[in-house]
């Protein structure tokens, strides 16, 4: 454990020097291998770490659902999204903003990315609601709740991390987040139609029009087939999820071009971004996989699960000490950060109790979802308060009822497994 004391003030130093969370897992973990090892064997774990952790064919889903997201917001999916559900549902108490938690639920499952997803929602759901008398606070708490959605609804980039950080089935954690995530955009719509009712925050929006609101959602269709199609393959194992993926890109720029709301000028930077941000995953993917080589090597990941066996606590409180302090990383640091910070102790621990790695997959991305909009650093109330021109404290304190709701959700899937698991159980 002397060695685990180390390695953590290393990482800690290298941090606060503002060098990104996987060069400094990276540094730290090779360091520790070379003093451990010898400089020789060293460099030879590296190499065959490095390979291993980048040449695994499940990575290629990444820059492929990376695309299709950008193909996707480039054909403008985020502003018809949102004018379907207002159509529909934007007459009522409150309606805008449920209006608003439908289409993020469209864009986590189109986008995968929970920063963007906030950002194009506080760009375009936000003066709507404005517009219609909502309360600055309440309007930016929304579209900072329901971007939390794309961390947990697949194709959650967040899920595919995990799953090779883990090497658990990327298509059972797809379909595992379905009904947690459906649950999360339930909750945040109640706690809409609560305030609505009982404040003046949430007025209704302008009167029903079945012809407008038919007209505005038969560009959407097609956008939901496509995710039920990409979803609908792997559930019936018909392809994997790097297949699938290839399916959705395939699917969103038939769409985008079928539409005429893709324009060609927008592909090459639609794959700059994909290439970008495939880049900086798997860097992190492969910088923990050093790490967890390290821990490996000094076994302090076996020494960490004698002590977990020998201190007396019960398997639920252990959980319990992981989940606080996964959320009290969530709070200071990004989700990709944290899972690869922490699943190569957590992972083996929840093992070792007997957890279903699917189970805690889902757990664990709930988790650092909530971390997204908790104070002091929450990132998508960061997003909202510079797309919205709020402060950032009055978005926290907006999004204190949403918090409340979240954490209920994580405890009902942390007694409730079934729930997560019901689903994958019938692939």
């Amino acid at each position: 454990m002397i060695s685990l004391a180390v390695l953590v003030l290393v990482l800690a130093v290298l941090m606060m020097l503002r060098m990104p969370v996987a060069f400094a897992m990276g540094l730290a973990g090779a360091a520790g291998l070379a003093i451990q090892l010898g400089p020789r064997p060293a460099l030879a774990v590296l190499e065959r770490v490095f390979i291993d952790s980048t040449s695994s064919f499940i990575l290629v889903a990444i820059p492929l659902f990376i695309l299709m997201a950008e193909l996707l917001t480039a054909g403008q999916v985020t502003r018809r999204a949102i004018q379907a559900c207002q159509a529909w549902i934007g007459h009522v108490r409150g309606g805008l903003g449920i209006a608003t938690v439908g289409a993020s639920v469209l864009l986590a499952a189109l986008i995968g990315s929970s920063t963007a997803s906030t950002a194009a929602m506080a760009a375009s759901a936000y003066p709507e609601m404005r517009r219609h008398g909502f309360n600055e606070r309440l309007a930016a708490a929304v579209v900072s709740v329901g971007g939390t959605l794309a961390v947990v609804v697949p194709p959650s980039i967040v899920l595919v991390v995990y799953g090779v950080l883990t090497e658990t089935s990327i298509g059972k954690l797809f379909i595992a987040g379905v009904v947690p995530g459906l649950m999360t955009a339930l909750g945040i719509m109640t706690v809409i139609k609560i305030i609505s009712h009982t404040t003046d925050y949430a007025p209704a929006g302008e009167p029903f029009r079945f012809g407008h609101a038919v007209r505005t959602s038969r560009h959407v269709v097609p956008m939901v087939v496509l995710i039920l199609a990409v979803i609908g393959v792997i559930y019936g194992g018909i392809a994997s999820p790097s297949e699938a993926a290839a399916v959705g890109v395939l699917g969103a720029l038939v769409l985008g071009l079928a539409q005429r709301t893709l324009k060609l000028r927008a592909l090459p930077p639609s794959v700059s971004m994909a290439v970008s941000s495939t880049v900086m995953i798997v860097t992190i993917i492969s910088c923990s996989h050093i790490f967890a080589s390290y821990l490996s090597f000094t076994r302090v990941t076996q020494d960490l699960l004698v002590l977990i066996e020998t201190s007396g606590l019960s398997r639920g409180m252990i959980m319990g000490l992981m989940i606080v302090t996964l959320l009290v990383m969530g709070m200071f640091m990004d989700q990709l950060a944290i899972l690869s910070l922490a699943m190569p102790l957590a992972f083996p621990a929840a093992m070792a109790l007997g957890y279903d790695p699917v189970w805690f997959g889902i757990v664990v991305t709930k988790t650092v979802e909530i971390g997204l909009i908790t104070p002091p650093l929450g990132l998508n109330a960061y997003v909202a308060a510079g797309q919205c021109n709020l402060r950032l404290g009055e978005v926290f304190r907006g999004l204190m009822p949403f918090i409340l709701m979240e954490l209920l959700v994580l405890l009902l899937l942390l007694f409730f497994p079934d729930i997560t698991l019901w689903l994958p159980g019938m692939m």
